[in-house]
């Protein structure tokens, strides 16, 4: 007998080795609130086919919990991929992204074509995952030499895996089987198909959309929200990733050992150098006949906005335009009026931080050509004082103003809709591990702050990782429901950027205390990263927004 910790009931267990957390959770009965999807096992995300053979912490998690969430989507992929094999043989699955309040999809063809789905296609797909998710078949998980795991998928021209397997020289590798179709995951599915009855399938451009759940009615499918901007940009960075044959960690890796790394570092810098002159002349020739005297640059946390701010500055001087900048925090109310947040707390991200009066009146003078005196915020007194800031806008001048309410008609609700341009700015990451599982935007500005936080700050990961909630429910309130509102936008992902982070972050992930359970966060992170083969820093060019993070740039901070 082994004793088992039970996070749920706060419990001891006297369990006979060997039992399955599935079976575990059977004996608990109604002392589970719920159907786990999945459970955490000394702070770590594992399936609930999971054998129990020394004394563990087990807490089970809902299929509504952010982990249960994350499980459920995967195990929707492994679903579509062996509905995928039964109405159309032979085709590609390729999971591009997440987009729209879903996760964008591409088939191709033995030749590598892109294959525009039909709705007739789209129903057979929607009704073969419909019969597997009655049909409660098990996802079976494995492990295997793996040498052997290559030639299953070899046999099922999964070739993404097999290059990723290819370049990570592990000894054994995990899989799983559905219905006779093996696929890789890198963290736990659901037990079973009959665990995934809500989803939809949605034409969507060239492609279609995998629907999972409504985030506040689990019972139905999400509907897909407008981001057509953000589709553009993705589209640009696929067909870039194509072009360059690095699409995939498992063909990144290969090109870092081939020593072709210097080489993709300069041609993914020139790309942003291109885009970001590309939005410089569109300002400029705006400027030119009376508008975009004002420029907005917004984005989420550890998006880049600061060096975007900076490097587009030095493009619209080569379009002969002089900028100015301001930054939003001079306008912060006095700490006494400041709005709190659910917790009593001040909420410095709240769009009521700033006197919107007093930026809109000075934004109104300066485009009118009158001279203001900025205000300045004092931190360490919490209000604002008047010093001697003068400012002025020449015809020439482009008032640059960088912060993350940009986009929010509110912020500029005084200026006539000319006068104004607005950049979003997103690492909006086009590169996948393989066909089959993506990179999250989120993981990627997660692992750039954690390297900023701890250089800049002082701020250890877990720390960074135990703020990183609250963070995103700011921008979900204050930053994605404007995105559409761009004028354009900027794409501040690097292909290399996580072979160079890795060196950085995967030491103060280690540091995470495994008795946390924050450390579950952590290690899904070091899973991740482990995939990458590391790329020396040096090699990143001094004006790199990634410098923003890792330190060494050129720009003053």
């Amino acid at each position: 007998m082994i004793q088992i910790f039970c996070v749920n009931t706060g419990e001891y267990i006297h369990v006979e080795g060997g039992l399955q957390l599935m079976q575990l959770a059977v004996r608990l009965g109604d002392a589970l609130p719920f159907t786990p999807i999945c459970a955490h096992v000394n702070n770590k995300a594992e399936n609930l086919s999971y054998s129990l053979y020394a004394p563990k912490r087990v807490e089970f998690l809902a299929a509504d919990s952010a982990v249960g969430r994350r499980v459920y989507v995967r195990s929707l992929c492994m679903m579509l991929y062996r509905a995928l094999c039964s109405v159309m043989p032979g085709m590609r699955l390729r999971i591009e992204h997440s987009i729209a309040a879903g996760y964008f999809c591409h088939l191709f063809d033995d030749k590598g074509n892109i294959v525009e789905p039909s709705p007739d296609t789209l129903a057979a797909l929607k009704a073969e995952m419909h019969r597997l998710a009655e049909a409660n078949i098990p996802f079976d998980f494995k492990e295997r030499p793996t040498e052997e795991v290559k030639q299953i998928f070899r046999e099922q021209n999964l070739h993404s895996k097999v290059e990723l397997l290819d370049t990570n020289s592990e000894l054994y590798t995990t899989f799983y089987t559905l219905d006779g179709v093996a696929d890789s995951y890198y963290s736990a599915l659901a037990p079973s198909t009959g665990f995934l009855k809500v989803f939809d399938l949605v034409e969507y451009h060239d492609g279609f959309l995998l629907m999972g759940p409504d985030a506040k009615r689990r019972d139905v499918p999400a509907s897909p929200v407008t981001q057509e901007k953000m589709y553009e940009a993705f589209k640009d960075y696929l067909l870039f990733n194509r072009t360059i044959k690095v699409s995939d960690v498992g063909e990144l890796n290969r090109a870092v050992q081939l020593r072709h790394a210097p080489e993709l570092i300069n041609v993914a810098e020139a790309m942003h150098e291109k885009y970001l002159g590309r939005i410089a002349t569109e300002i400029a020739d705006r400027n030119r006949h009376g508008g975009a005297r004002v420029v907005l640059l917004a984005g989420p946390s550890s998006s880049g906005k600061t060096t975007s701010t900076k490097r587009l500055a030095i493009q619209l001087m080569t379009n002969l335009k002089t900028p100015k900048m301001i930054s939003l925090d001079d306008y912060f109310v006095d700490r006494e009026h400041n709005p709190r947040d659910e917790n009593g707390d001040y909420d410095y991200e709240s769009l009521y931080a700033l006197d919107l009066d007093r930026l809109n009146s000075d934004l109104r003078d300066l485009i009118d050509g009158r001279r203001i005196n900025l205000p300045t915020y004092s931190f360490e007194l919490g209000r604002r004082i008047e010093r001697e800031r003068p400012l002025e806008l020449d015809p020439d001048d482009v008032l640059l103003i960088e912060g993350i309410h940009g986009l929010n008609p509110e912020l500029t609700r005084a200026l006539p809709s000319d006068d104004v341009f607005k950049v979003y700015v997103s690492a909006l990451t086009s590169l996948n591990i393989d066909d089959h599982n993506w990179i999250s935007t989120t993981d990627n500005r997660l692992l750039r702050r954690i390297v900023r936080d701890h250089k800049y700050r002082h701020t250890s990961a877990l720390e960074t990782i135990r703020r990183w909630p609250s963070v995103r429910r700011g921008e979900e309130k204050w930053i994605f429901p404007f995105q559409e509102n761009a004028d354009a936008t900027f794409n501040s992902s690097l292909i290399f950027e996580i072979g160079v982070m890795k060196a950085y972050a995967e030491p103060l992930l280690r540091q995470v205390p495994h008795n946390n359970p924050l450390y579950a966060e952590a290690y899904r992170l070091l899973r991740l990263l482990s995939y990458f083969e590391q790329i020396p820093a040096d090699q990143v060019p001094s004006t790199s927004l990634l410098r923003e993070f890792l330190g060494g740039s050129s720009f003053h901070y």
